[in-house]
């Protein structure tokens, strides 16, 4: 299972939102990749990238973030927030981004979407599933769709999306364990690559996590709060 820190960026500088509202900001670090090149010293592979600032905005502004650690360390990075044009698609990619992760642009202009999946190819793309009452959220989690969480991976997956970031944003940076049953259900109704992210706040949870088949989980606040320390994180993927 893969070990997929996060990144969080405002303003240039590496956050934390708990259940997604923008005014409970906190800041860890100023510099981003002094952020990622500790996740490199200790084994870590992946990185989870998110433009809040694109996120609320609609279009990518952080960029030059994900430029500086992808040059500066060998991380394999997912990055989303604000991808909504090819345009901002191919400033990601340009930038260093192996995959990207479409989430409220999936939801409002799926044709668009499955162009993308075409034009990339699905190893490329990344769903992000992210919800709250099992209705997927976008722009941010600032807005509320109808779509029930199953239905809406189900109706990629027959485009041949396969990797899936879930969040159930009601856990997200509250530190007090994620959806595993929701989890669970997403696994025995798809055949989804399923990445796991939302409350996650010990080492349990994270074998939890392995333990129910999920192909990857994303860790944010635990990792700056203390929760999860990056020495146990380096002995889970020894190990595993």
């Amino acid at each position: 299972m893969k070990i997929i820190p996060a990144i969080d960026i405002i303003d240039g500088k590496c956050v934390r939102l708990s259940k997604g509202d923008y005014s409970t900001k906190k800041i860890y670090n100023e510099n981003p990749l002094e952020v990622a090149k500790e996740f490199e010293n200790f084994g870590i592979r992946f990185l989870h990238l998110v433009d809040l600032d694109g996120a609320k905005s609609k279009h990518i502004v952080n960029q030059k973030v994900l430029e500086s650690i992808a040059k500066e360390t060998s991380l394999s990075i997912d990055f989303g927030g604000g991808l909504k044009t090819v345009e901002d698609i191919e400033i990601a990619f340009n930038s260093g981004a192996k995959q990207i992760t479409i989430g409220s642009i999936a939801v409002q202009d799926p044709e668009f979407c499955f162009e993308l999946i075409k034009k990339y190819g699905a190893d490329k793309i990344i769903l992000g599933a992210d919800c709250d009452n099992r209705k997927i959220k976008t722009s941010g989690w600032l807005e509320s769709s109808d779509k029930d969480v199953i239905d809406f991976i189900l109706q990629y997956l027959q485009r041949g999306i396969q990797n899936v970031i879930c969040t159930d944003i009601s856990k997200d940076g509250m530190l007090q364990g994620p959806s595993t049953e929701l989890y669970k259900e997403i696994l025995n109704k798809t055949s989804t690559q399923l990445i796991a992210s939302g409350g996650i706040s010990s080492i349990e949870d994270v074998e939890k996590m392995k333990e129910i088949g999920c192909a990857g989980t994303i860790i944010g606040k635990a990792i700056y709060e203390g929760k999860i320390g990056l020495q146990e994180l380096q002995k889970f993927i020894k190990n595993a």
